[in-house]
């Protein structure tokens, strides 16, 4: 089937979705408030000042603003200066060459820049050595705010076009991971280096694969504009301000997410279809017939299926086809995801079968996993398997569809127990946070006080009061399920502690009360 690009507008809500035989590859959602227009995503620069500065943490909070101060850490606080960052990177070539010799895996924190750029170059320094409460420095937001945590940002300043990515602060030139083929990785190297100056960074993205130098040398004259015209904003400003938005939502959603190989760009709106066009036109104009509006008689994303796979992504159980299901609960420390198989049988051994639903639940994790922007640490426990050669399949199957991942991920073997635990690069907030809320009722919490525990709170309460109370009749008011469980002859209390203390019980429903709401009046003669 043919990789679509599906554009939803509904008023003030935009939708994205890139499908490919019927998968989310990507999901974007934004919702766009009048009142909150200047709302930080991620590119956008500021002039801010600094707020607070915290030895303890090695971190700042700035002020950019915005309705909450961000968050800014010492790694990405401190601008190295030439000298250091040849020197890292003359470690790193040197930790390359030699692993690459001996053959083995070149450690994490010497990896070569991608499309996020995310190497240190920090000497042994502290954050209050080179940073003081008033300072006004400029930031990029690095991550949106999520939960109740505001924004955090970067003194990295990275600008992203459709081919490369420009640094003016970091000199270094990078190509994508995702571009395997050494012989076109060369290539890029050697024109990037021949366009870029002195004291500056280029990286190219995957989508710079096959492209000619005139490509990315226009994408870099635009980028190096428009950091210009930061500049000038700059010498007139004063913080906190904004220095630099960057794309609208549905053209960063082309710029970031959308293919060569995209077969069609369907949107339902006008507003839309002139937004994708006006980026066609300057990027990719060989893609403009690839344009099309839609006009059916079902919403788009329903006309797709996208809606369904939506729903399902909000769920915490998702069954898989054999009859296993995956069980996602996320929570403040981390994401867990357990493996079941359910109404799964198998037809062969028990191994086989436990293999069978681990390996079906790999593709359906870590679809949920891009689907639902989980990120952080992230737990999965799956069916225990004793072969050594079936847990080592399922690790291999795991890293080999982590590969369509756009977030970088690091995954740890199969534990003893059992268990992958892994990472995933979060920039945005969650689905289930975008588009759910707390539930009122439980507050978050997710269950309630059964009706017995709380007839038995009830109990223990009233006892008090019967014992400090003169009064002769008392009434107690509750949740009708509470009042039922109380009046009940099986539970037999009422008329027990009536006898007991000699004085009269009145059990009043209100559909008012919350279940585990309760209210005891004993009126003094």
């Amino acid at each position: 089937m043919a990789k679509e690009l599906v554009v939803n507008q509904t008023h003030s809500e935009s939708r994205i979705a890139l499908i490919e035989n019927g998968e989310i590859l990507d999901f974007l959602i934004e919702r766009h408030s009048p009142k909150n227009e200047s709302a930080p995503i991620v590119g956008n620069i500021y002039l801010g000042r600094v707020l607070r500065v915290l030895p303890g943490m090695q971190s700042a909070f700035i002020d950019i603003g915005q309705e909450r101060a961000a968050f800014l850490y010492v790694d990405d606080a401190y601008l190295p200066t030439l000298e250091e960052q040849r020197e890292m990177q003359s470690r790193i070539e040197t930790t390359e060459a030699n692993t690459k010799r001996l053959g083995e895996v070149i450690p994490d924190e010497f990896s070569t820049l991608t499309e996020t750029v995310d190497m240190k170059f920090r000497p042994d320094v502290k954050i209050q050595d080179f940073l003081k409460e008033g300072d006004e420095i400029v930031v990029q937001i690095a991550k949106e705010p999520i939960s109740t945590k505001g924004p955090r940002v970067t003194r990295h300043i990275t600008l992203a076009g459709r081919h490369i990515v420009y640094m003016p602060f970091i000199e270094h030139t990078g190509v994508s991971r995702r571009i395997e083929s050494e012989e076109e990785r060369k290539r890029l190297k050697d024109i990037l280096d021949s366009i870029r100056p002195e004291g500056v960074g280029v990286i190219a993205r995957t989508v710079a694969e096959t492209q000619s130098y005139k490509v990315l040398k226009n994408d870099y004259n635009n980028l190096v504009k428009i950091w210009k015209d930061v500049q000038k904003k700059m010498e007139k400003a004063k913080a906190p301000v904004e220095l630099h938005q960057d794309l609208s939502f549905i053209q960063r959603a082309l710029r970031d997410i959308m293919d060569e190989d995209v077969d069609n760009l369907i949107a339902d709106s006008k507003s839309s279809v002139k937004q994708i066009e006006k980026f066609i036109q300057r990027f990719i104009p060989h893609h403009k017939a690839k344009i099309k509006f839609y006009d059916g008689e079902l919403p788009i994303f329903e006309h797709y299926g996208i809606d369904i796979e939506i729903e399902r992504a909000l769920s915490n159980q998702v069954f898989l086809k054999s009859g296993g299901s995956i069980n996602i609960d996320q929570t403040e420390a981390l994401v867990s995801i357990d493996v079941n198989t359910g109404k799964f049988v198998g037809k062969k051994t028990l191994e086989e079968t436990i293999l069978k639903t681990n390996l079906e639940a790999v593709k359906e994790i870590v679809y949920q996993l891009r689907l639902r922007n989980c990120g952080g640490i992230i737990i999965i426990d799956f069916i225990d398997m004793e072969k050594e050669e079936h847990r080592t399949q399922v690790y291999t199957s795991l890293l080999e569809a982590l590969k369509k991942d756009r977030s970088k991920t690091n995954v740890l073997p199969i534990s003893g127990l059992g268990l992958v635990e892994m990472t995933r690069k979060r920039t945005r907030d969650t689905l289930i946070r975008t588009m759910c809320e707390p539930c009122p009722y439980c507050e978050g919490v997710g269950r309630v006080k059964s009706v017995e525990t709380v007839s038995f709170e009830v109990i223990r309460e009233l006892q008090k009061v019967m014992k400090r109370t003169s009064a002769g009749k008392i009434t107690i008011f509750a949740h009708p399920e509470v009042c039922a469980k109380l009046s009940s002859e099986d539970f037999g209390i009422i008329e027990v502690l009536e006898e007991t203390h000699n004085k009269t019980l009145l059990v009043r429903a209100d559909n008012n009360y919350h279940a585990e709401q309760y209210e005891i009046y004993a009126p003094e003669n």
